[in-house]
């Protein structure tokens, strides 16, 4: 369960966060109250991502390319082009994965420390710091020029999945997340906004 809880946890993870931040009006300083008010705001959105992961076991980076999608209030999808086509999508408190002619279906209420994490992402996607602070701490640094949000988790059930995660931005442009996850495994994700559908 562990191993399913970190891989779908990661992945979750990077498209909530990808549709957290939209662009809108802005001062030059930045703070928490401001992102979380413009997160409410985001009905949908469209970005491409290149991904590179390290993982203990392999001797090179794994990079992969492809879309992301999402629709208020908690759809998301994740669109995998390369290396392999492979498409997840989360909607109603289950996942889907798609890997060629295979599906794979879970029911996140079987998976608790995964579905408490993902809880706290749609307290994000939702603006609403005061459920995304029930497992993290949130550090925020920097001026709406260049900014950096640090995750870390408070709650056990988060500690089990992911030591931090690290948002950089500027302005209204998410440019990059990079995740540490508590097995030492790491990933880092490049986005580029696109059109929305």
């Amino acid at each position: 369960m562990t191993n399913i809880n970190s891989m779908f946890s990661r992945n979750i993870l990077i498209i909530f966060i990808i549709f957290a931040f939209t662009p809108g009006s802005y001062a030059d300083e930045c703070d928490i109250a401001q992102l979380m008010q413009l997160l409410a705001q985001s009905r949908s959105a469209h970005a491409s991502f290149v991904e590179t992961k390290s993982i203990a076991i392999l001797d090179k980076p794994v990079i992969s390319s492809g879309e992301l999608f999402y629709t208020a209030p908690d759809h998301l999808e994740k669109r995998t082009l390369k290396p392999k086509a492979e498409t997840m999508v989360l909607d109603q408190g289950a996942i889907l994965i798609t890997r060629g002619s295979k599906n794979y279906r879970l029911q996140l209420q079987d998976y608790p420390a995964l579905a408490a994490f993902i809880d706290s992402i749609r307290g994000t996607l939702a603006g609403d710091a005061a459920a995304l602070q029930q497992n993290y701490t949130l550090k925020l640094q920097g001026a709406m020029a260049h900014w950096t949000l640090q995750l870390l988790p408070a709650s056990e059930q988060i500690k089990t999945v992911v030591q931090r995660i690290s948002i950089s931005g500027e302005k209204g442009e998410l440019r990059s997340i990079e995740i540490l996850q508590a097995d030492g495994d790491s990933s880092i994700m490049t986005i580029t906004q696109l059109a929305e559908q």
